[in-house]
């Protein structure tokens, strides 16, 4: 990808790619650009979530860690 960009953005981008390819809006010229940067988002998108997903999974091992260990004041 050309730059860092947000989960938000990447999707809205792929959005308005998937809108214009239902809609025919994109002429064959531009086809295998749009469906490579399609891909590309796609990809990140993934990556993204697959990199939020263990965050989210450590931070509740931890949590669930702390629920259990009693607190010693």
């Amino acid at each position: 990808m050309d730059r860092q960009r947000t989960y938000t953005e990447a999707l809205e981008e792929l959005e308005d790619i998937v809108q214009a390819l239902e809609a025919d809006a994109v002429s064959i010229d531009d086809l295998s650009a749009k469906i490579a940067r399609a891909q590309e988002l796609i990809a990140f998108c993934r990556s993204v979530l697959h990199q939020t997903d263990e965050e989210v999974q450590k931070i509740l091992a931890m949590m669930r860690t702390n629920e259990k260990t009693p607190e010693t004041d």
